[in-house]
């Protein structure tokens, strides 16, 4: 079964070197593809270096423009099976084989940081908002998530099918991915999985931006409440 690791990349020189080479020794018959996306550092300089396949945005579209462009290439390239891996070094490579397995009964599975016994801590008022957001998703979706926004996740070739053309592009794209795959019917899991912190570079979010985020997100979620799933067409 063909597996690819489809790595969203701004500005991640400092840290993608680490994250390709514990990649590489972990999971060597997997695949590896960075999307640069729009960095203005040695980014993709770094990604070709270790041996990965880099695909290069002019522009900075954001992960969820990133991942449409990453799971396009993999489904050309014949994968079966793709997992999102951060380049900042918090997503541990020991773990994805946790992720895969997942698969087994699922369509797309999702890495919590926050159902095992790890010890990954937030601050509270984004505990808050994170808490706000797994109440709205189970009322959607009628399933519970305790990580709605991890981006620790592993999908089967037709969620890339889906996602290669449809994937949220805005910010908090993790949480409506999360909606889209459930009303077009595919089956979702979480599994516990560790995390650990940013090994390197800075998050790109800023405070005003996050909370205009978080209110549109509010407000789809909301207005997907009582929306039934679509069936899965039949392969």
């Amino acid at each position: 079964m063909r597996t690819t690791a489809v790595i969203p990349a701004f500005n991640e020189a400092e840290a993608l070197p680490t994250v390709l080479a514990e990649l590489a020794a972990t999971l060597p018959d997997h695949e590896v593809i960075v999307v640069d996306d729009g960095s203005t550092d040695g980014t993709a300089a770094v990604a070709r270096a270790a041996g990965a396949t880099c695909l290069r945005l002019p522009v900075n579209l954001g992960i969820g423009g990133a991942l449409r462009l990453g799971f396009r290439h993999a489904l050309a390239s014949g994968v079966d099976r793709a997992y999102q891996f951060d380049g900042d070094g918090q997503h541990d490579p020991s773990q994805v084989g946790v992720l895969l397995d997942g698969l087994d009964g699922a369509d797309m599975v999702v890495g919590s940081r926050f159902a095992g016994n790890g010890a990954y801590r937030v601050s509270r008022s984004r505990g808050l908002a994170m808490g706000l957001l797994r109440w709205l998703v189970r009322r959607t979706t009628g399933q519970g998530f305790s990580d709605t926004s991890s981006g620790f996740r592993a999908f089967r070739r037709p969620v890339l099918e889906l996602f290669a053309t449809e994937y949220p592009v805005e910010y908090m794209d993790s949480v409506e991915a999360l909606l889209l795959a459930h009303r077009r019917g595919f089956r979702l899991a979480e599994v516990p999985v560790t995390m650990r912190e940013r090994q390197g570079g800075t998050p790109s979010t800023r405070n005003l931006r996050l909370a205009y985020h978080f209110v549109r997100v509010l407000i789809v979620l909301t207005a997907g409440m009582g929306r039934r799933p679509r069936p899965v067409a039949a392969a």
